[in-house]
Order: C-alpha cells, then sequence, then structure tokens
C-alpha cells in the first residue's frame, strides 16, 4: 500500500489522482484549503482518506498537515506538489504583486512543502517526488510570460531534486501537462493581469481571450493523466521530465529542434567567447 500526500487535492488533477490512489487500494492524504471540499469530491471514501487543511504559504499549516500524515499512516511514499494557479497578461501589464502571489503559490509554496516532507522520505531511503509543472514549465508564448517564469522555476528545481535524491533512494520527476479539461481556466484558478495595454492586444490581450474560449474545450482528459500519475509509482526508470497530451509532446520538440537550429547557426559565435588555447 502507498501513502501519497496531495497538495491542492479538491479539484482538478489532484483530485482526480487522489480517486485513481484510493481505487487502488492506497492511501491518501488529500490536502486543500478547504478540507470539506475534498470530502465533497470523494464522499464515499473509507478511513484511507485523510482530508487536511493546507495553504501552501502558511508554514504553521504546512507543518501541521505533514505531522498529520505521518501520525495517521505512519510514512509518506509519494509527493504529488500540484497546488498551483494560472496568471495571465503580459509581463509589462503583470504588477509585482500579481506576479509575487503567484510565485508564493507556485514556486514557494512547493519548495515549503518538500521540505517538510523530504527528512521522512530521507529516513525511509525511499520516495517519489511529482513535480506539476506544465508545457510553460519548457515553452513561453505571449501572455503566460510570469506564469511560465513559476513553472520554469519548478522545473529546474525538480530537475536538481531528481541528481540530488537519486542516491538516497528518492525519484523526483516534473510533470509538463498541456491544456487539460480541467478547472484551471476558470476565475478560481486563473488570475487575470489587472493591467491591459493596448499595444499587446495581439499578443496578452490574445491569452486572455483563449482562456476564455478554451475553458472547459481543452484536448487533455484529467482522467488519463491521474492514471499516468499514479502509475509512476511502480516505474523505476523516470525521466526528468515528461510531457502530458499531444499540445505539450508537439510544443516541446519543436522548441527543441528550433533551439538545435539555433545552436548549430550560433555555434561559432558562442565557441568564440572561450580563452584561446
Amino acid at each position: 500500500m502507498t501513502v501519497w500526500f496531495i497538495t491542492g487535492a479538491s479539484r482538478g488533477f489532484g483530485l482526480e489522482i487522489a480517486k485513481d490512489a484510493l481505487s487502488r487500494g492506497d492511501s491518501v492524504v488529500a490536502t486543500a484549503r478547504d478540507p470539506q471540499a475534498v470530502l465533497d469530491g470523494i464522499p464515499n471514501a473509507d478511513d484511507r482518506l485523510l482530508a487536511v487543511a493546507l495553504d501552501v504559504s502558511d508554514p504553521t499549516q504546512i507543518s501541521a498537515a505533514v505531522d498529520a500524515a505521518i501520525d495517521r499512516f505512519g510514512r509518506i511514499d509519494a509527493l504529488i506538489n500540484n497546488a498551483g494557479r494560472g496568471l495571465v497578461g503580459s509581463v509589462e501589464e503583470t504588477s509585482d504583486a500579481e506576479a509575487r502571489a503567484i510565485f508564493d503559490v507556485n514556486v514557494f509554496g512547493l519548495l515549503a512543502i518538500t521540505r517538510a516532507v523530504l527528512p521522512h522520505m530521507r529516513a525511509q531511503r525511499s520516495g517519489l517526488v511529482v513535480n506539476l509543472s506544465s508545457v510553460g514549465g519548457f515553452v513561453a508564448w505571449p501572455g503566460w510570460g510570469v506564469y511560465a517564469a513559476t513553472k520554469f522555476a519548478v522545473e529546474a528545481i525538480s530537475e536538481a531534486m531528481t541528481h540530488e535524491l537519486a542516491p538516497l533512494g528518492i525519484r523526483s520527476v516534473a510533470i509538463e501537462p498541456g491544456p487539460f479539461r480541467t478547472n484551471f481556466l476558470d476565475g478560481s484558478s486563473l488570475a487575470i493581469a489587472s493591467t491591459e495595454i493596448d499595444d499587446y492586444a495581439e499578443t496578452g490581450g490574445a491569452a486572455r481571450t483563449w482562456a476564455t474560449d478554451s475553458n472547459y474545450g481543452q484536448q487533455g482528459d484529467p482522467l488519463k493523466a491521474a492514471k499516468v500519475i499514479v502509475d509512476l509509482f511502480d516505474r523505476r526508470d523516470l525521466p526528468e521530465r515528461i510531457q502530458l497530451g499531444s499540445n505539450a509532446f508537439d510544443d516541446v520538440a519543436e522548441k527543441l529542434a528550433r533551439t538545435a537550429r539555433d545552436q548549430e547557426q550560433w555555434r561559432a559565435v558562442s565557441l568564440s567567447t572561450d580563452f584561446d588555447a
């Protein structure tokens, strides 16, 4: 039996991962700012589900949630860093307050939870850390720059952890979903930069329009994504990152090809800056 600790588990990927894990006979610590929303989403769960209040920006709640998990189940086998928010708006349109608010959740919240859980995994010399990034953690588009910056940070943290934790028997992987049919584009999850500048109508403005028009019409199936993520616990061949959805796969492949072309074109300039032998 695997013990899962999931942040942002009241809806979207977090809720579906919790349901899938429970369906396999595992135990789940499902955290959310409103734990009743977890119980409403999984109304027939037994004592293998522990719903815990957790705001990832609150150190006291983080400690209490991890302690509750250990008290109930004795260990944490898999950490799913899923809690996060979105933000759409051009870079110039985004205020410091808006940028700091999303970094507090997507980056500093993830770091705080991870620091609280890893001592238990290190003591066990086993565990899995799944960091929910985004295809926006590898490819940035107009109108999503600050959101992408948070996910680029998650990618760097996760990649470093992959190599830091491997000698300790702990695996870490970044998951890069493309557009999935969750409530990510709802106002409850997606913030819109309050400033609008006419010069960005075709970039940041287009991103706002896409977010509205695409809501609940995204190509990705969250139930299929949840199954893939829960399946990872039994895999020992995990890469540094995994794309989910054809959009994510294609966008990453296109960027890799574009980067390879740019490197080749600028090879001589890049190499020219070394000291002469």
